[in-house]
């Protein structure tokens, strides 16, 4: 009995940290914007992001591809994506598409499929304060955790000009719960 039960737990334990073969991380995030150069314009000149390059159109195609292969309406059509960067982060392929069925509207984080997209900076008074002067929008004001796994991070959201909700995060000292493992979570100040 006590042989089945170390090879049940051994399969647990084995079975709760498979992975992809081969996996190394998150290569991009892909999103979709209403005006290409609106957004890559933003990401390189307020954010301070790196530009790097478009693809497309795709489509319109006679047959199901958009269907099979991006689970989008038969008659979408990918304008242009395009690829930048942040700093030391995760690259963004932008999308600009255009679909019979698109839904115009952004999500509010409480929905389904609601996201955001948050940037780590060193100082967040500084960082505030530079967006505001470029009459981006701010959501309240900067909050700090001073309890849970996220105690020392502070942060505040903001809006894309388009409408995409994003953040701002700091948390020069760590955050909590590098208090009670040596295991970590990515982290861009690395």
């Amino acid at each position: 009995m006590k042989y089945v039960l170390l090879v049940f737990t051994l399969l647990i334990s084995v079975s709760a940290n498979s992975a992809i073969p081969g996996m190394k991380g998150v290569q991009h995030f892909g999103f979709t914007v209403p005006n290409m150069q609106e957004a890559v314009d933003f990401f390189v000149d307020v954010m301070g992001c790196e530009s790097y390059f478009s693809i497309g159109p795709f489509g319109p195609f006679n047959d199901n591809w958009m269907v099979d292969n991006l689970n989008v309406n038969k008659k979408a059509v990918i304008k242009v994506a395009h690829m930048v960067r942040c700093e030391n982060g995760t690259n963004f392929e932008i999308f600009e598409y255009t679909s019979p069925d698109q839904n115009k509207k952004y999500v509010k984080n409480s929905d389904f499929g609601g996201n955001h997209i948050a940037f780590y900076v060193t100082d967040m008074d500084d960082a505030v304060a530079y967006l505001k002067e470029k009459d981006i929008k701010i959501l309240g004001e900067p909050h700090t955790f001073t309890d849970t796994g996220m105690e020392g991070l502070t942060w505040v959201y903001f809006m894309a000009p388009w409408g995409q909700q994003l953040e701002l995060v700091s948390y020069p000292d760590g955050q909590g719960y590098e208090k009670a493992t040596n295991r970590r979570l990515w982290d861009p100040r690395d």
